[in-house]
């Protein structure tokens, strides 16, 4: 089974031991994220450095406070730097991020999303053209293409971003739709590929899958439901996509989690919402539940996310339940 890990922030643990230690346990992949804080760049590059055959990913690059530009020669200095071993994976953050941090306008965000992977795509491609591009929003004239191709993911989770997917990337990696809608969530991609003659069983499914392993079986259980109230009540993208399943209880945990009761809003969260949201019990539970997730999806390369709530215990013992050499 192909695994991916997501290495965004383990505490005072160094991230590029984590990735080596990824390489170790036969994870095919490792992913870092950006929001503030570290640079996933510079990360992804100590990482491209310290490892030999593990693939690496960005989970992601927003595409706002990078010019695709700046993204196409971050991508192809990575891809260079770890031997062709590096994906590109982008999306559209939020506006918390991009208005309160980035200080830009969130501003028709599938539009951007869709301009700056076609105009990133041009920029990296391997046939030595010169780029001239006019978008809606972006344009660039009269410059080289850097001969460097690099897969594209997005990580789009609306329906208009899913159709991005579809037309322009080399995979999806979706984030907070329930398992259970990820299969009709996918036609959307689908249709727009075929749109574009493109084949969608070559688009890779690529999902965050939050996980939480530990002996006591509560903590795990706790640790996931706190990830999940977090991400409904803070990010409204991600209110959404829970809601195509369980729209009443989002909208709970969202105004619960916004009114400041964390607790109430963790509370809210179901076993249910737990199952079709991620992995949690047990080690062997987990592998159980991982297992049966990805034999029943259409998931090509799930992605282990351990939720930053979790003690270094759990955060240890979730990336050896997971490793595929144990799967």
């Amino acid at each position: 089974m192909n695994v991916g890990l997501m290495v965004t922030s383990f505490g005072d643990i160094d991230l590029a031991d984590v990735a080596v230690r990824a390489e170790e346990l036969s994870y095919d992949a490792v992913w870092v994220g950006e929001l503030w804080g570290e640079s996933g760049v510079v990360q992804l590059t100590e990482m491209a450095c310290r490892t030999d055959e593990i693939d690496l990913g960005s989970a992601i690059l927003n595409v706002y406070s990078r010019s695709p530009a700046v993204l196409a020669m971050t991508a192809a200095s990575l891809q260079r730097a770890s031997d062709g071993r590096f994906t590109l994976g982008v999306g559209t953050s939020t506006p918390k991020a991009v208005e309160d941090l980035h200080g830009m306008a969130f501003d028709r965000p599938v539009r951007r999303a869709h301009e700056t992977i076609e105009l990133v795509r041009e920029f990296t491609a391997a046939d030595g053209g010169r780029v001239d591009y006019d978008g809606q929003l972006l344009e660039a004239a009269d410059f080289p293409a850097l001969e460097t191709p690099v897969s594209i993911y997005h990580a789009g989770l609306g329906p208009a971003n899913r159709r991005v997917v579809g037309r322009l990337c080399d995979g999806w990696i979706p984030h907070n739709i329930p398992f259970s809608q990820l299969d009709d969530a996918f036609e959307e991609v689908a249709g727009a590929a075929r749109e574009r003659d493109r084949d969608p069983s070559e688009i890779t499914i690529a999902p965050y899958v939050p996980a939480a392993a530990s002996e006591d079986a509560t903590e795990a259980r706790e640790t996931l439901c706190q990830h999940v109230a977090y991400y409904v009540g803070s990010g409204e993208g991600y209110r959404r996509a829970v809601s195509m399943a369980y729209s009443e209880r989002a909208d709970r945990i969202a105004e619960a989690w916004r009114d400041g009761d964390k607790r109430e809003a963790t509370e809210l969260v179901t076993d249910e919402m737990l199952t079709d949201l991620g992995v949690a019990g047990t080690p062997e539970e987990v592998r159980e539940q991982f297992r049966t997730l990805v034999d029943e999806t259409g998931i090509d390369h799930p992605i282990v996310v351990v939720p930053e709530p979790a003690s270094e215990d759990v955060i240890e013992t979730t990336i050896e339940a997971l490793s595929p050499e144990r799967l």
